[in-house]
């Protein structure tokens, strides 16, 4: 009979557990890579194109690099402040106009990532260099992959850059 009563509440205290966390699960979002949602503004900041796949690339043929052109089509300056990656697997630079490189800027929490603080002037433009390094992950990383590029800028609006290729050995 002791028994009887112990697998009894054992099963209630399940179903209760189930019951709770089915109506306590409220508006939650999901991080993928170090990118979560976000209800910040779009930037002012603008991109003729924000998507790049590479298509089929090799492990033994070395990093891959796509070049976006991000432009301020605004009348005042905007200071582009910081860009992230969201994997280790990523680097983006900037390529000022004089010819310098700023970066590189890699996924937060792997290592120290510069502020960009880079002043873009009102219809100026920049190159964003984004370089994918299909050896980061070793033999586990072959396969199809999805990485971004998050640009902000200093009136709190966001700018995505996304890269996709399938990897093969």
């Amino acid at each position: 009979m002791k028994t009887k009563k112990i697998i009894i509440l054992t099963i209630l205290a399940i179903l209760g557990l189930f019951v709770w966390g089915y109506f306590s699960k409220g508006d939650t979002t999901a991080s993928v890579q170090g990118v979560s949602k976000s209800n910040s503004s779009e930037s002012s900041l603008t991109a003729s194109e924000v998507f790049y796949n590479f298509g089929t690339i090799s492990m033994k043929n070395g990093d891959v690099s796509k070049e976006f052109i991000i432009t301020n089509s605004t009348l005042q300056d905007i200071t582009l402040k910081t860009v992230l990656t969201s994997c280790m697997c990523t680097s983006a630079f900037i390529i000022e106009p004089s010819g310098g490189i700023k970066g590189p800027f890699k996924m937060p929490g792997m290592g120290f990532v510069p502020p960009a603080n880079e002043i873009i002037g009102a219809g100026e433009s920049r190159v964003v260099r984004v370089v994918y390094n299909p050896n980061a992950h070793g033999p586990a990383g072959v396969g199809q992959i999805d990485r971004f590029v998050n640009l902000t800028d200093s009136l709190g609006g966001k700018l995505q850059l996304e890269i996709k290729a399938f990897v093969t050995p």
